[in-house]
């Protein structure tokens, strides 16, 4: 029974992976743009970026899930708008968990990038620098400095927050240990889920302490 309890949480975590994975991959790089948006002299576009990230870190994640998912079904009346079975339901948790871990990760960077001396903008004048290039082998590097401390906070909590994917069948670690719950009366593998999520948040851990280690010739 241990064995089979554990390929099959396993096979759970799989999802809680990929899950984890692909939101970092798309909300990275979408919270920087959404960061610099929010920074714009283009008054209509930093009014629109501030209010969808009020709405976003205002409301709850599991409330924008149940939303994501069957909104466009009941709005639209396109109940496959995200496809059928188990993938469409992982592509709606997807675009759920990116928007709103995109939004949370903007305020981090516009923090970095407001903490930065005015005076590094005006030395990379001085010297001939194009506004791209004091942005991304000044300022940038100097940022990412600052702002793991935060970033690594919000990366370990979305771990534990792959989890709210069960709100919506998508059958991630503790969906599939909740099963045995109901089939065989178990409950110890729904404490079992929490040595998976302690290990990875370790591992995570102990890679962003490495990081800031590394990053410590960045005296900001």
């Amino acid at each position: 029974m241990f064995w089979s309890v554990t390929l099959s949480l396993l096979e759970g975590f799989w999802m809680t992976i990929k899950l984890f994975l692909l939101t970092l991959a798309f909300s990275l790089p979408i919270g920087l743009v959404l960061g610099l948006g929010s920074m714009s002299r283009f008054k209509p576009l930093k009014a629109v970026i501030d209010v969808i990230v009020w709405i976003i870190r205002g409301t709850p994640l599991m409330l924008q899930l149940i939303v994501i998912y069957y909104g466009p079904g009941l709005i639209l009346n396109l109940p496959n708008f995200w496809g059928s079975g188990s993938s469409g339901r992982f592509v709606a948790t997807l675009v759920a968990f990116v928007i709103n871990y995109s939004c949370y990760f903007s305020v981090i960077y516009r923090g970095g990038i407001e903490a930065i001396p005015r005076g590094q903008y005006e030395a990379g004048q001085v010297l001939g620098m194009t506004k791209s290039q004091i942005f991304f082998k000044v300022i940038l590097l100097q940022v990412l400095k600052r702002i793991v401390p935060p970033m690594s906070n919000e990366i370990i909590t979305l771990v534990k927050d792959t989890s709210l994917a069960r709100i919506i069948a998508c059958y991630e670690i503790i969906w599939n240990a909740q099963a045995y719950i109901k089939s065989h009366g178990l409950i110890w593998p729904l404490f079992y889920t929490g040595v998976y999520y302690l290990v990875f948040c370790g591992i995570l851990t102990l890679f962003f302490g490495w990081l800031e280690r590394k990053m410590d010739y960045f005296r900001v």
